[in-house]
């Protein structure tokens, strides 16, 4: 199950199931739990964990040391849920103390290849990056978001769940949930109703959000005046609800 050219510190965890690759390098205080598949020339830094039956493709690098010049190799640490895919030539870093100390990277996501998160990042379930997509330092990403290839993302900014970007998008401020953005500098089109309408969300929802989309993004109106009519038009849902919530907490101000 481990090849014999494999580097492997003495202090790193390896469940009994896990398979391991050719040259493939696993550094100290390395974590890997039960059915997870290192391939060939892949490489995992230290202070990294991984869940369960995640797949790490050739040349992918996990744990790595963050590109931040304030890091002075404090003690910091990447943590990897279940059933994950890294595919080639994927990077992720681990934290910083000026950050949470971690970088954070749930269950059930894609990662395709050459694509990047940076350090103290934190990134939900059931999440697709597209080829060379990137995130910068400090992104939150929350649940079913879906990034197109080459999508770059600014440090700090948070995108909500069931949010889908176009091929090449740049993203500079939050995104708020269930919207489709495009292009350089990303701007907001619409609700993505197709793609929800795939994830089983119903007509009810989709119509609420969609009159939240206009009240909320499309309009110029001050944020209080944009509430009150939320109010008064009764699309209340626990969809709506988080939409507005999110628009509320941003602090990056959001893609419109």
């Amino acid at each position: 199950m481990i090849h014999k050219t494999a580097l492997i510190d003495s202090t790193a965890s390896i469940a009994p199931s896990v398979k391991i690759g050719a040259y493939a390098i696993i550094d100290k205080n390395v974590s890997i739990d039960e059915g997870t598949v290192i391939k060939e020339h892949a490489v995992i830094r230290e202070n990294t964990s991984l869940g369960k039956n995640n797949i790490v493709y050739q040349f992918a690098s996990i744990g790595e040391q963050p590109q931040d010049l304030k890091f002075k190799n404090e003690k910091t640490t990447c943590t990897i849920g279940d059933n994950n895919i890294f595919r080639e030539n994927c990077s992720i870093h681990r934290g910083t103390k000026d950050g949470i100390s971690d970088t954070y990277i749930g269950n059930n996501n894609l990662f395709m290849a050459y694509t990047h998160v940076a350090h103290d990042c934190v990134i939900q379930d059931k999440c697709i990056l597209s080829n060379a997509a990137s995130l910068a330092g400090h992104v939150e990403v929350d649940s079913n978001v879906s990034l197109g290839g080459f999508t770059l993302v600014h440090q700090f900014c948070k995108i909500g769940m069931y949010a889908f970007s176009g091929l090449g998008t740049v993203i500079s401020q939050d995104v708020t949930p269930y919207t489709l953005v495009a292009g350089n500098h990303a701007k907001a089109y619409k609700i993505n109703s197709e793609g929800l309408k795939r994830k089983d969300f119903n007509e009810e929802d989709i119509k609420k959000l969609e009159k939240c989309f206009k009240i909320f993004i499309r309009s110029s109106e001050p944020l209080q005046e944009k509430l009150k009519l939320f109010k008064k038009r009764n699309i209340s849902s626990d969809c709506s609800d988080y939409f507005v919530d999110f628009i509320i907490n941003s602090k990056r101000g959001i893609t419109r």
